[in-house]
């Protein structure tokens, strides 16, 4: 049986990624092993209905109708919900990038974030996507992860930068310690200059739903501060979390 219609259109939407936010016809085409006449049709129903657009350069990128339905999904409206207010006061207390992020099977995603005044090299971006183990809201997330979830992880330890966690004995221990101690923090482990520290966001029976971080040049002074910061923004965002009864 052939591919249907949808999995073909689905297929194009999927040729975007954190990597490929903008795309030539020929490369949607490509990415999406159909076709350049098919990509060329569908794509051109996506751009009217406005599910893509298509810029001045002639590269497609997502359309804001795809970002308004996003916006339905209950990570968005719940949690971001939630948590706009925490984070905007995390943020005025340390003036530092602040993020929001939930896990998406063995990735990070990355559901908010306030850029702060530090010039510090940050990779993430609302919608991105990063490994659980070189991230600090990665291992808060993965440190809570079912078990088969660590297996998979632990079995893509790739390097990002020369500080990045490979070892999975040690990316263990330090799991473990993220669980007793109740946060967790990187040290250039995903971008060279930028250190962070994240904390779990607890909803209903406790459970972690989400990580809060922050991200800042060194942790070495400041970092009881900004962990005492961040844990007091995650329980006001669980609280509120709690009384919508969000799920």
């Amino acid at each position: 049986m052939g591919a249907t219609v949808t999995s073909r259109v689905l297929d194009l939407l999927g040729a975007f990624d954190s990597d490929h936010r903008s795309l030539t016809l020929s490369d949607l085409a490509r990415r999406a092993g159909l076709p350049l006449a098919t990509a060329h049709r569908l794509v051109g129903e996506l751009t009217r209905w406005g599910a893509l657009t298509r810029l001045p350069t002639g590269e497609y990128v997502i359309g804001r109708r795809l970002w308004d339905l996003g916006l339905l999904s209950p990570v968005q409206s719940g949690l971001r919900q939630a948590a706009s207010p925490f984070l905007h006061d995390l943020y005025g207390a340390t003036l530092a990038t602040v993020h929001l992020a939930v896990r998406d099977g063995c990735e990070v995603l990355y559901v908010d974030r306030l850029a702060g005044h530090v010039s510090v090299p940050v990779v993430s971006k609302i919608g991105s996507r990063l490994p659980l183990h070189a991230t600090g809201v990665g291992k808060v997330l993965l440190a809570y992860a079912p078990e088969d979830i660590r297996t998979e992880a632990f079995a893509r330890l790739t390097r990002v930068t020369p500080y990045t966690i490979t070892q999975p004995a040690l990316l263990a221990d330090q799991l473990k310690r993220v669980r007793t101690a109740g946060f967790a923090t990187t040290g250039e482990e995903m971008s060279l200059g930028a250190c962070s520290a994240a904390v779990p966001v607890r909803g209903e029976a406790d459970q972690v739903v989400a990580a809060l971080g922050i991200v800042v040049p060194d942790l070495r002074r400041e970092q009881a501060r900004l962990i005492s910061a961040l844990q007091v923004a995650a329980r006001g965002i669980g609280r509120t979390l709690a009384s919508a009864q969000w799920k």
